[in-house]
């Protein structure tokens, strides 16, 4: 650097990324991040709460808020998943409006678009999947969104495999204002150790269920002991709404559980890079769903 040089000034926002469920909003976020700091299932409505994930692109560290799929909500969670999308969106620096190029311009994105502008918030255009439909059916389907909104920018990217991805980080860098960063460099995420812990049981209880379990459970870490050695032993409970579910989650002889069990915890193990001891108990809880200790952990707000 010569003397006339001077260091670019530091930049640091917040990036709210939106969009209906399975749209790709927590694999987007991993890819912008680099690393994983939300889980993803092939199952709707997979993020309950609003997961920060720290991206660096340059002299910009770039916050972004994976947050719940907005959707018609019928019940207190529902209700409160889509309120802390809407003030995520309403708080942040940026958004992003993630739409799945494969299913277009349904019910869903024209409810996304209607809040935005109901809401008077500006967004860029993300069309996810775009590996999955023709391109030009692509140049089509942006036409048409940009016709009932008015975006700020237009990115095409798919998530699963990074195509315009980096673009769309470089771009946000470049929006982000001058300021300190919020984060030291080298974090990835705010999430407490423990609900991080909750979440990567949760992903894989949904992955290892399948469609055997409707969207009816929760995952809380009720004790977490250090241990001499340094590693850490972990007892969470699985909570569902019926006993026949309880049944499905621990499968024949505890098979499923286990399953679940090893496959947490062997992320678990990576995530945290020291070894973990995981110990799973199934309970059902008809209404876990209205126990206010969960939304202060998940920060969701009760009573909207």
């Amino acid at each position: 650097m010569t003397r006339k040089e001077k260091p670019a000034a530091t930049r640091c926002g917040v990036v709210a990324v939106m969009g209906a469920p399975n749209a790709g909003k927590s694999t987007l976020v991993n890819a912008m991040v680099g690393s994983k700091v939300s889980i993803v299932s092939p199952k709707v409505q997979t993020t309950r709460t609003r997961v920060t994930g720290v991206g660096m692109e340059g002299p910009a560290q770039i916050i972004f808020l994976d947050t719940p799929g907005v959707f018609a909500p019928r019940r207190r969670l529902d209700r409160a998943m889509v309120d802390a999308a809407w003030r995520s969106a309403a708080e942040a620096d940026a958004v992003l409006l993630l739409i799945d190029a494969k299913r277009g311009v349904d019910g869903e994105a024209r409810a996304l678009i209607a809040g935005l502008a109901e809401r008077r918030i500006s967004a860029v255009l993300v069309l996810n999947k775009i590996d999955l439909i023709k391109h030009a059916r692509l140049l089509t389907l942006a036409a048409e969104l940009n016709q009932l909104a008015s975006f700020t920018d237009t990115f095409m990217v798919s998530a699963e495999n990074g195509d315009g991805v980096a673009d769309l980080k470089r771009h946000l860098a470049g929006r982000m204002p001058e300021g300190p960063w919020l984060y030291p460099e080298d974090d990835l995420t705010d999430m407490p150790a423990r609900l991080l812990a909750a979440e990567v049981t949760r992903e894989h209880a949904y992955r290892q269920l399948r469609q055997e379990l409707p969207y009816s459970l929760a995952v809380e870490t009720e004790a977490w002991i250090e241990q001499p050695d340094g590693s850490a032993k972990i007892d969470q409970v699985i909570y569902v709404r019926k006993d026949s579910q309880r049944k499905i989650v621990i499968g024949a002889k505890g098979g499923q559980v286990k399953a679940i069990g090893a496959a947490a915890r062997a992320e678990l193990t990576k995530v945290l890079g020291r070894k973990i001891h995981l110990f799973l108990h199934v309970k059902v809880q008809e209404n876990w769903d209205e126990r206010r200790e969960f939304y202060k952990e998940w920060g969701l707000e009760y009573n909207v």
